[in-house]
């Protein structure tokens, strides 16, 4: 290979045959034997990274929750490794909670999220006795207390508060600034009307509070602001209410390496600064420290999950560059064409080659489908075997049906075995759900 070295995670590493290979598996095998597009799960680095959360902070506040955020991924074999492995899991939807119920994840670990809760979501919540509902509204949490009273039941909140920080990062995944739908503002009076109501609302245990800053964060000096603007606060609940919160979760947001040219910082990194602007936040205003809970998402699962792609028509553009297609695109990963995510690639049965050939990679959905917008491979003929890096977080958990694409199927890969995890979509899946009335018949 000479001085090529390739971006490469966990068990990823080129085989004797000059191929990528993962968790054991050779990547052009999985593609035979799976079809494409594949989403490939590297189930032993997916694991480390649960474990590098729970030794990085445990070492330094031993009671730390950590929350797999299952919005990044979430299907039923990922709820057992992360079952397995001590964490508990968020969750932000009706779907997410059923999913995690059917896979036997216990409901006292999980908490969940949302904006706009159903009355669906909600009830659901306190018939399976869910670990926490974080509330968002001043309306949720009369809501919930009234179908609390209604069921007989009691319910344990923590109340998502909107910190006023606004990140470095994609203005679509900033989530903890003043001018967003999420939380109760602290730089207003909706946060403190939050935790009077919520105190008052019968059925209701305040334990906590909540706050998310965004997401793919490369900053840390956002984590540690937001640790002492919340120990702040808390330590205005107690002067106002005379009540000490017992509960501090932080949220997620850590970001991962997409090209070469990102450097993310460590989980350790990240311990080191939130635990220690938490405990200088809390000796400062004379506050016990809070159990914190985080809720990391992207950066335990993203760099653990790669897409496969069958090589299409190579067209070579004199003067302005070569589009390289492949047989999946938008409707597997719709991040490039939301906010213009980057990725990096190689072809797959050619990986110990040098990356020579500059392209654009193009989906085949009746868009422009720009996956690649530039990237350096090695040359690429039709037939080839395409590997897209960094696809663990938000590309299943965001893909479609646009152009009644069936979805791909996922394999988890460990020790040279591989075993389906997602079915991939049929065609009679497709159409499943679809219905004529009588009258066009």
């Amino acid at each position: 290979m000479g001085s090529y070295q390739p971006m490469l995670f966990g068990t990823q590493r080129i085989n004797a045959a000059g191929h990528l290979e993962i968790g054991g598996c050779d990547t052009v095998a999985l593609a035979e034997e799976f079809g494409t597009p594949l989403y490939v799960l590297d189930e032993a680095h997916l694991r480390e990274r649960c474990r590098e959360y729970l030794r990085a902070f445990r070492a330094r506040l031993p009671e730390v929750e950590v929350a797999y955020a299952g919005k990044a991924l979430l299907v039923k074999a990922l709820c057992r490794i992360v079952e397995q492995e001590g964490l508990a899991l968020d969750v932000a939807s009706a779907g997410e909670l059923y999913t995690a119920l059917q896979a036997g994840f216990p409901a006292q670990r999980v908490k969940l999220h949302g904006n706009f809760k159903s009355d669906q979501e909600l009830l659901m919540a306190l018939h399976e006795s869910v670990g926490r509902v974080v509330v968002d509204s001043l309306s949720e949490i009369e809501r919930l207390s009234r179908f609390a009273q209604t069921e007989g039941r009691e319910a344990d909140i923590l109340i998502r508060v909107a910190p006023g920080i606004k990140t470095q990062t994609h203005t679509f995944i900033q989530t903890g600034q003043l001018d967003s739908k999420f939380g109760l503002s602290l730089s207003t009076s909706a946060a403190l009307e939050g935790v009077k109501l919520a105190l008052e609302s019968p059925g209701l245990r305040l334990r906590g509070l909540h706050a998310h800053i965004g997401s793919q964060l490369f900053g840390l000096d956002c984590f540690q602001k937001a640790a002492e603007l919340m120990v702040e606060f808390m330590a205005q609940v107690r002067e106002r209410f005379g009540v000490v919160l017992e509960e501090l979760d932080l949220g997620g947001g850590l970001g991962i390496a997409y090209t070469p040219e990102d450097t993310p910082p460590t989980i350790e990194e990240l311990a080191e600064i939130m635990v220690g602007g938490l405990q200088h936040a809390c000796a400062r205003a004379d506050y016990p420290v809070p159990k914190l809970i985080l809720e990391p998402g992207r950066s335990i699962v993203g760099t653990a999950g790669t897409t496969l792609y069958r090589v299409g028509p190579v067209k070579h553009i004199p003067g302005v560059r070569t589009y390289v297609a492949v047989d999946g695109g938008l409707s597997d990963n719709p991040r490039p064409a939301l906010y213009d995510a980057e990725y990096t690639a190689l072809v797959a049965n050619k990986a110990d080659q040098e990356p020579t050939q500059p392209v654009r990679v193009a989906g085949k959905h009746c868009e422009t489908d720009t996956l690649l917008a530039e990237v350096t491979i090695q040359p690429v003929e039709e037939g080839d075997l395409l590997a897209v890096f960094s696809t663990g977080a938000y590309n299943y958990a965001m893909a479609s049906n646009y152009n009644r694409f069936c979805r791909p199927a996922m394999v988890l890969v460990s020790e040279g075995q591989a075993d389906l995890i997602v079915l991939r979509e049929t065609l009679d899946d497709l159409i499943a759900q679809d219905v004529i009335p009588p009258r066009l018949q």
